[in-house]
C-alpha cells in the first residue's frame, strides 16, 4: 500500500487527531496554560546529566594533543610525547606544556583549566536567541578545546559531504545553521503524512498496528539530495543539524560549538542545541541557544512563514526540555 492510498483509507479521523494533536502540543505544557518552557528552566542540571567530557583528540599542525580519563597528552603520531594530570596538574604547568611544544591556542593549559569544571558541573549556563547567540560569543574568550571535548561520543559526518549539501563552508557554524534551514527546505519538507499516520497509530490503535513503516524512507543527506528522501521527522533533522554542526573540529571552526539532541517527551518533540564554553572573569559559562528544523521547514512548507515567522528559534516560550542529549 503506497502513501497516497493508506491516508485516503485513514480519512476524516487523521484530521481530528492531528487537530486534537495539535492542540495539545502548542497550547498545553509550556507555562501558558500548566507546565515550563527553557527560559523558565534550569538547563544546568539537564545539560550535565549526560555530558561527557572524555576521549577527545585535537589534530594541530604538527602535534595532537589528547584526553582520556585523567590524562592529558601531546603526541606525535601514535608517540606520547608527554603527559599530564587534568586534576593535578595546574594551569601554569598545563601553559609550560603548550610552550615547550609550541601548541597554537594553549590546549594543555585550556583543558586542565576547564575539564574538572566542566566534569563537576561547576559552570553557569546562559541562554540566549539566535539571532543573539553567534554575536553574544564573537569577543567573548571562547574555549575552543574544552568546547571540542564535550563532542565526546558523536559521530561526525564528513565536511566535504555538509558542505555539498548545505551550499557553504561547515567550517563556519553561524552560516551552518542558516544554510541548513534552507537546505532543509529545498530538499525535504516535514513528513506530515508520517506525523498523521504515527497519531492514529499510538492514540486510536495503541500500538497495535505499525502505520509508521508505509511511510518511511532513507533520511541521510545523499538521500536528501537525491531526493530519495521523502520527508523528515524532528528527530531526523536534528541528528542531521547536530551532524552538520560537528562536521569540522572546534578549534577548526570560526567560533567553536558542540551540538545537541534535546528531547521534550512531553509533547514527543525533538530539536536542536548549540553551545560555547566561554571564560569570564574567572568563571566558566556555557553560552547555548536552541534551534527547531522542524518548525522551520513546516512552516516553509504550509506557506505560514509570515504569520508565524521563521520558526528557526526555540529559545522562547513554545519550546521545553525533558532531557538534553550529548550523544545520541
Amino acid at each position: 500500500m503506497n502513501r497516497r492510498k493508506l491516508l485516503k483509507l485513514l480519512g476524516g479521523g487523521a484530521v481530528t487527531v492531528g487537530s486534537g494533536k495539535a492542540l495539545y502540543n502548542t497550547q498545553v505544557g509550556y507555562g501558558v496554560v500548566t507546565g515550563t518552557n527553557v527560559t523558565e528552566q534550569d538547563l544546568r542540571p539537564l545539560i550535565a546529566q549526560y555530558m561527557r567530557v572524555d576521549d577527545y583528540r585535537a589534530e594541530l599542525d604538527e602535534y595532537a594533543v589528547e584526553l582520556s580519563g585523567d590524562t592529558v597528552a601531546v603526541l606525535d603520531g601514535d608517540d606520547v610525547l608527554a603527559e599530564r594530570s587534568v586534576t593535578d596538574t595546574t594551569p601554569e604547568e598545563g601553559a609550560a606544556v603548550d610552550a615547550e611544544f609550541d601548541l597554537a591556542g594553549g590546549p594543555v593549559e585550556e583543558l586542565v583549566r576547564d575539564v574538572p569544571a566542566l566534569r563537576a558541573g561547576e559552570f553557569v549556563v546562559e541562554g540566549a536567541k539566535f539571532d543573539e547567540f553567534f554575536d553574544r560569543i564573537a569577543d567573548a574568550d571562547a574555549s575552543p578545546f574544552s568546547t571540542g571535548a564535550t563532542r565526546d561520543g558523536y559521530d561526525y559526518a564528513d565536511a566535504e559531504t555538509v558542505g555539498a549539501f548545505i551550499g557553504a563552508d561547515p567550517a563556519d557554524p553561524e552560516r551552518v545553521v542558516t544554510a541548513l534551514r534552507a537546505a532543509f527546505r529545498e530538499h525535504s519538507s516535514y513528513d506530515k503524512p508520517r506525523y498523521v499516520a504515527g497519531s492514529i497509530e499510538d492514540n486510536i490503535l495503541f500500538g497495535t498496528v505499525d502505520l509508521r513503516k508505509h511511510f518511511e524512507s532513507p533520511v541521510g543527506f545523499e538521500a536528501l539530495e537525491s531526493g530519495e528522501a521523502t520527508g523528515l521527522f524532528c528527530t531526523e533533522l536534528t541528528r542531521r543539524a547536530n551532524e552538520s554542526l560537528h562536521a569540522v573540529p572546534a578549534h577548526e571552526a570560526t567560533a567553536p560549538v558542540v551540538s545537541m539532541f534535546v528531547s521534550d517527551t512531553r509533547h514527543k518533540h525533538a530539536y536542536t542545541g548549540v553551545a560555547t564554553i566561554l571564560r569570564e572573569d574567572g568563571k566558566l559559562v556555557m553560552a547555548i541557544t536552541f534551534l527547531d528544523y522542524m518548525h522551520s521547514t513546516l512552516y516553509d512548507d504550509l506557506k505560514l512563514t509570515g504569520v508565524l515567522g521563521d520558526g528557526l528559534d526555540a529559545y522562547n516560550s513554545r519550546h521545553r526540555a525533558t532531557d538534553i542529549y550529548w550523544h545520541r
